[in-house]
Parts: structure tokens; sequence; C-alpha cells
């Protein structure tokens, strides 16, 4: 291609974004900061105002200026763990203290790229920091002189497909990629796998491959591993042959790889984690997009064995959504309520609870929720930590920032949170895929 035809294709490119740009923000729907009332057990949902196109409203990616950093609640503090990584997205933090993180984006989606909407939200994602090659990898952190900074980076395993969730069962590691569950061998205090794994099953995956992420959680006595497989599309939108499978946790035998749809009508679950106290399997889930700035919200709740939750035919319960057809009222009829509203497009994906941590008091009880934030909410929701408190395994009251200020002054994303988890210290690590930092947020007295 002559530097004529580059600059013309450019210059091409750039006058169909600015007017995609335009037609998509001329249907923009405005509204206020997200509301108290839309969070927790019991939020009000207003009334469907269908959107023919989205509203985009994307915060240009900017990593953190030399020596910033996110804004810690009071009495708590926060400092980068480790820096300059590809994308980490997920966190998994071994027995001995070592602290896993999934450097990590969607594979190759030709199908869903296909059409100029695709290819004009494509460019939009970009903006956002989230259409980078995949690393396909996982690095090794450890902070072996113990104040509280990664001083020892390894490759822990490479060759992945778009890896996220981690686990570790005895002496076996097991890795959820896109496409397939994969086992290694492991030894304490290793800090790199160079031996080959094996498949333990496949999962979704396919040419659109929608939600790409899928998590992985062992039950306490390790025979069963949890797996979030996200739905294809917002709403079912290319048909329910295309979600077989999927907008689910699926329940795997450790040993055989048979496995059952645990829990469906989950449109994107992606963090896991258990209360302790009554042992219940808990999740955190996007929900669907186009009705509106306060529809729908994203949640956590906890996942009853063989419930229905909705997607795509009701959300929040029993509230219809009239677009996927034909319809199913029998569904909607068995459809459960999930337990927490997290707001609308917040992109609620981190979840870790917070026993035995030594942050401080207020946050001793509850869940860590890693909001990525919205590009479809205007003005913005999402962009923060944040913590519900439990009590007697439930949550209660509003949530309470922990970390915030991903936004700059300038309108633009230094960060993105994503995944949350607990050093060995009781620190809360949290992957911050935009500003390429895993950082640690400690209670004041005991930072460093």
């Amino acid at each position: 291609m002559t530097q004529l035809s580059k600059s013309f294709e450019n210059s091409w490119r750039r006058a169909v974004l600015g007017a995609a740009t335009l037609w998509i923000l001329a249907a923009c729907s405005n509204a206020g900061p997200p509301r108290a009332d839309s969070f927790g057990p019991h939020p009000r949902l207003p009334a469907a105002d269908l959107e023919v196109l989205p509203t985009v409203n994307v915060a240009k990616a900017r990593s953190w200026a030399s020596g910033s950093t996110p804004l810690a609640a009071p009495g708590l503090t926060v400092h980068a763990y480790a820096e300059a990584l590809d994308h980490p997205r997920w966190l998994y933090v071994l027995p001995n203290g070592d602290v896993l993180v999934a450097e990590t984006s969607a594979p190759t989606r030709p199908q869903d790229a296909k059409g100029i909407r695709a290819w004009i939200m494509g460019l939009f994602m970009k903006k956002a920091g989230a259409a980078v090659p995949s690393a396909d990898r996982i690095s090794l952190l450890r902070d072996s002189d113990g104040d509280g900074r990664a001083d020892l980076r390894t490759v822990f395993l490479k060759n992945l497909h778009s890896p996220f969730g981690m686990a570790l069962v005895g002496s076996e590691f097991y890795v959820a990629n896109t496409d397939a569950v994969l086992k290694f061998a492991y030894s304490d205090g290793q800090t790199t796998i160079s031996t080959a794994g094996s498949k333990l099953l496949d999962l979704p995956a396919g040419a659109r491959n929608h939600h790409w992420t899928k998590n992985l959680i062992a039950s306490a006595d390790g025979s069963t591993l949890y797996v979030s497989v996200g739905s294809n599309s917002n709403i079912a939108e290319y048909g329910m042959a295309e979600e077989q499978g999927r907008a689910a946790i699926w329940a795997i035998d450790r040993v055989s790889g048979k496995h059952r749809i645990f829990a469906s009508g989950l449109r994107n679950a992606n963090g896991m984690a258990f209360e302790p106290s009554s042992g219940a399997l808990w999740t955190a889930v996007n929900e669907r997009d186009l009705l509106g700035p306060d529809l729908v919200p994203d949640y956590m709740t906890a996942v009853r064995d063989g419930g229905f939750y909705g997607w795509p035919y009701s959300y929040f319960g029993q509230h219809v959504d009239d677009r996927p057809q034909p319809p199913r009222p029998d569904l909607v009829a068995s459809a459960i309520a999930p337990d927490y509203a997290l707001g609308a497009h917040t992109a609620s994906l981190g979840l870790a609870y917070s026993d035995g941590n030594a942050l401080a008091q207020p946050f001793r009880n509850g869940m860590f929720i890693g909001q990525h934030g919205s590009w479809n909410r205007r003005p913005r929701s999402g962009y923060k930590v944040i913590f519900v408190a439990f009590a007697d395994g439930q949550p209660v009251g509003l949530p309470i920032d922990v970390l915030s200020g991903f936004i700059s002054a300038k309108d633009e994303a230094n960060g993105r949170p994503v995944g949350v988890a607990f050093d060995r210290s009781g620190a809360l690590l949290v992957a911050d895929d935009v500003g390429n930092v895993v950082w640690r947020v400690a209670a004041a007295q005991q930072a460093d």
C-alpha cells in the first residue's frame, strides 16, 4: 500500500469514526450519578428505555503518571505491588504466598467482529484499552522480603489461550483458557511450569466467543471445579442455539472431567467466592445492555444448585424482557431474584471474601468487588473497588468505596480494576488491566 493510499484510508477511517460517534452520541440518554437505591437486595428498577443505538461514553485509556496511585479509603493505603505488566486481569494466590497474575486479553474472534456496528465498537474498545493482543501467559510474583512489593517475577506458564481462572488442588494446577480447562503438575515453590499439561475438558468458545473470560474455583474438598461461562451475546440476538452451555456456571468432576450445568440464566458471571459461614458459592454477574442507563443492575448472588437467574427472558427475578423471541413464561416463572444489586453498567468482575484479611475494621466481614467500569453510561459508573458488608451470610447496607480515582481530572482512565484477591499477609491485591499494575491495599499502619 502506498503512502497516499494509507493516508486516504486513515482519513476515511477518521471520517467514519467521527460520523459514527456523532450518530451514537445523538442517541445518548444522560442519567444522573448511580443512585443509592440502585444497590442492595431490593433495587428500584425504572421502566425499560429501549435503546436502538447504544449509549457510548468510553474513557480513553491513559496509564498512571509516575508515582501516582488510586485513592484508598480512610484507614487504608495503596501502592504498586508490581508494575509494567501486560494487561493483568485476574489473580490467584498460592498457599506459599506467591501471586499468580493472568496477563490476558480477548482471543481472535472473527465472527464477533463482523458488521459496521462491530467495527465501530471495536474502535471504541481500542480507545478504552480493551483491544490489545493477549500475552497468553500467567506470571508469578513473589515478595521474598515481605515489604509488600514483588521483587521476583517469572513466567509461570506461557503459550496459553486467553487464560483467566486459576485454581490449585493438591499438586494439580488448573487453568481456564477461553476454550478449555487445562491441568498441570505443580510443586510447592515452583516458579515456572515447563512440563506439558493435559486438557480436562473443552469449554464453549468458537468464532464469536462474545464473553470470552472463563473463571475457575475449586470446592472446599477439591472434588469439584466450578467454571463460569458467559453468554455469546447481549440478549440472545443470534439465537439460543449459540447459547448452548453458556450463561451458566458449570460443575466439573475434577477427576473424570464430567460436567453438568450447576446454575443457568447468568448472563456473564465472572468472580466467584465462597461465603464461609454458609459455604455458599457466590458470583458477580454482568447484566444486559440497551435498556437504559439504570437497567439492568449488575449483581452478586449466592448460586443455588439448579437455579435459573432469568437471562435472557427476564432480569432481577421475573421482570420480563420482551426482546428474546419466542418468550419463555415457564422459565420466567422460575427465575430467582439475585441477592444484591451492584449498580447498572458497573462491569462488576472481581469478587473476593474478606475472611481473615488485615484491613481496617469496617472491611473485615464481607465481599470486595472489582468494578471495571462502564463504557455505555453517562455519567460513568464503576471504575472502583467496593466493599459490601455481610451479616449472617447475607449482604447488608450500602457499598463502601475501597479504591477509587481511576478516572483522571481530564476524564481519562488511568486504570480499570478487575480481579481482587488477598495476599498471605491479608492485604488486598487488585489487578488493573489498563494501568498494567497490581495494586496492594493495606491498613495504613502496616502498609510497608
